[in-house]
C-alpha cells in the first residue's frame, strides 16, 4: 500500500509539474504574441489598423461608399513623424473614426520601389516629407483639397469632418467632438455667475457650440465656466441663450463687457478657483462611476451632463459605436 500510495503521488507530482510548465509556456508565448501585435505598427504610424493593400482598399471604398484615408508618411521617421503618429494616431477616438467611417492606408514615402513609388509618383507626392494625409474616393479623386502641414488633432478631425459633409455621410458626434474640443484657436472662456453650478453646468452644456463646462468659485460664488468655439456661437448670441435658460444672473467676461443680455464685468483670472471634483458633472457622477472603463472627451462628458437627465438617448448619441458596445449598448 505505501509503495503504491508512493508511486501515485510521484505520478500526481509529474503530471502536476507538466501542467505547470505547459501553462507557464502559454503565458510566456502569450506574452510574447501580444507584444509583438503590439509592436506590429512603428511609432510613426500610431494605432491604427492600416491596409497596405490599395487596390484592395480603391475596390472596397467603391463598394461601400467609404473615402480611403491615405497616409503618406515616413518610416522609419524624424521626430516629427513620431510625434504624429504618437500624439495624433493614437487619440481613441480619432483612430476609431479612421477604423470606422474611412479605409485607412497607409503608403511609405520613403520606399523606391513597389506600389509605395507608383503612389508617390500618381499622386504627385514628395519623397522622403513629412507625413501628408489625402482623402481619396474609389475612383483614386481627391474629395477635399490635398493640404500640406495638417499635423495636429484639430487638424486632422477637422479635414475628416469637412470629407464625410461633402459626401454626404452624416458625421459622427463623437468625431465633432474630437474636432470641436481641440481647436484651441477658436476657443473662448466666460463665465457664468449662477445660484448652483451643478444646474449652470447641465444648462449651459445644452447649448450648441459650447464645448466644455466646468463648476467653479469666483469672488465667493458658484459659477459655471464654458468654453465654446466662436464659429459656431457668438458671445453675444451665447449669454443671450443662457438668459432664456435662466441660469445665470451675470457673466464675466475677459475683454471689456460689451452690450450683452446678462450683466457684465470683468474676468480676472487669478480670482477664479475650480470646484472640487465631487462637484463637477454632477448630474452623471454615478453613471461615470459605473462607466469607469470609458475614454471619453471633455465635451463628451459636458453633453452627457446635460442631456442625460432628461434625454438619455440623446447624451448616448455622443458616444462612439465601440464606446456604446463597452457599456451594452
Amino acid at each position: 500500500m505505501h509503495t503504491s500510495n508512493l508511486s501515485g503521488k510521484r505520478s500526481y507530482l509529474a503530471q502536476h509539474t507538466a501542467i505547470i510548465y505547459t501553462l507557464t509556456l502559454l503565458i510566456i508565448f502569450s506574452s510574447q504574441a501580444l507584444s509583438a501585435e503590439r509592436d506590429i505598427n512603428p511609432v510613426e504610424v500610431g494605432e491604427v489598423r492600416w491596409t497596405r493593400d490599395y487596390p484592395a482598399a480603391l475596390a472596397a471604398s467603391r463598394t461601400s461608399g467609404k473615402p480611403l484615408f491615405l497616409l503618406f508618411q515616413e518610416v522609419p521617421g524624424c521626430i516629427g513623424c513620431k510625434t504624429f503618429g504618437q500624439d495624433v494616431l493614437t487619440h481613441p477616438l480619432l483612430v476609431e473614426a479612421i477604423e470606422e467611417e474611412f479605409i485607412p492606408v497607409l503608403v511609405f514615402n520613403n520606399k523606391i520601389n513597389g506600389m509605395d513609388a507608383e503612389l508617390l509618383k500618381r499622386f504627385g507626392e514628395p519623397s522622403w516629407n513629412y507625413q501628408v494625409v489625402r482623402f481619396i474616393n474609389g475612383d483614386q479623386k481627391d474629395i477635399i483639397p490635398r493640404r500640406d502641414k495638417v499635423w495636429d488633432l484639430a487638424g486632422v478631425a477637422s479635414r475628416m469632418l469637412q470629407t464625410l459633409q461633402v459626401l454626404g455621410i452624416p458625421v459622427p458626434r463623437y468625431l465633432k467632438a474630437v474636432a470641436l474640443e481641440n481647436d484651441t484657436d477658436n476657443l473662448e472662456t466666460v463665465v457664468f455667475a449662477t445660484a448652483c453650478f451643478w444646474t449652470g453646468e447641465r444648462m449651459l452644456g445644452k447649448i450648441d457650440g459650447v464645448v466644455q463646462s466646468e463648476a467653479g468659485w469666483y469672488d465667493g460664488r458658484e459659477v459655471t465656466l464654458v468654453r465654446y468655439h466662436k464659429n459656431i456661437i457668438d458671445l453675444a448670441r451665447l449669454v443671450e441663450q443662457a438668459a432664456v435658460l435662466k441660469c445665470a444672473q451675470s457673466v464675466y467676461v475677459k475683454t471689456e463687457p460689451a452690450d450683452l443680455s446678462l450683466p457684465a464685468k470683468r474676468f480676472e483670472s487669478d480670482r477664479y478657483r475650480i470646484a472640487s471634483q465631487s462637484d463637477q458633472k454632477r448630474q452623471i457622477q454615478r453613471w461615470l462611476q459605473a462607466h469607469q472603463s470609458l475614454s471619453l472627451s471633455l465635451m463628451q462628458m459636458t453633453k452627457l451632463n446635460a442631456t442625460m437627465p432628461d434625454k438619455p438617448e440623446e447624451g448616448l448619441s455622443w458616444l462612439s459605436p465601440r464606446q456604446l458596445r463597452m457599456i451594452g449598448k
